[in-house]
């Protein structure tokens, strides 16, 4: 078993044991199938510059590669833009979207190791929710994560991490994310 794969297990285990039993006593549900789980995660790089220089874009798929695991699609305009020299169908970033085992690991990498690297952090907002149980977050360095190599780094790109649970409120959400140890500012 793959050193990936334990951190994987050990997460979902984690959900498995500990925190759906605390949101079950919590929010008191009666189904198991009630109780919140993670969905998905979307990690987008907007990459903005990428309409004038098409080079650009290389390095930012290279890097979210790395970081994700797997191969980002690139997202294009949808509509011109004239004050932004923005065309339809021109290269604005990229994005993946991470399910399963590849999901709990780059959880279990951004809340242990990548968050804790983050210049003068003190905890993350808990103004990301959305009303629906989603969290949005945003890095303003990609080279928070142990797979990026500062010295390859050809420009610090920011991201945003999109994470997506079944859960009905903003209030199920953070106790959910809570149980996977995400450092919420008070």
């Amino acid at each position: 078993m793959s050193e990936g794969a334990t951190m994987t297990a050990r997460l979902k285990e984690h959900y498995d044991t500990v925190v759906r039993e605390d949101l079950t006593k919590k929010h008191g549900y009666k189904n198991r199938f009630e109780v919140p789980r993670l969905d998905k995660i979307v990690i987008n790089m907007g990459v903005g510059e990428a309409s004038q220089d098409r080079k650009l874009i290389e390095g930012a798929v290279k890097d979210l590669t790395a970081i994700a695991g797997q191969k980002p699609i690139i997202t294009r305009a949808k509509k011109s833009i004239a004050q932004f020299k923005l065309r339809d169908g021109m290269v604005v970033g990229c994005k993946v979207t991470l399910r399963r085992e590849r999901m709990y690991e780059f959880l279990d990498r951004l809340v242990n190791i990548a968050l804790p690297r983050v210049r003068d952090f003190r905890g993350i907002s808990a103004s990301g929710f959305d009303g629906a149980g989603n969290y949005n977050m945003g890095l303003k360095e990609q080279i928070v994560f142990p797979e990026i190599d500062y010295d390859q780094v050809d420009k610090m790109r920011g991201m945003n991490i999109t994470i997506c649970t079944t859960a009905k409120s903003n209030d199920e959400a953070r106790t959910l994310l809570e149980g996977f140890n995400m450092p919420f500012q008070n």
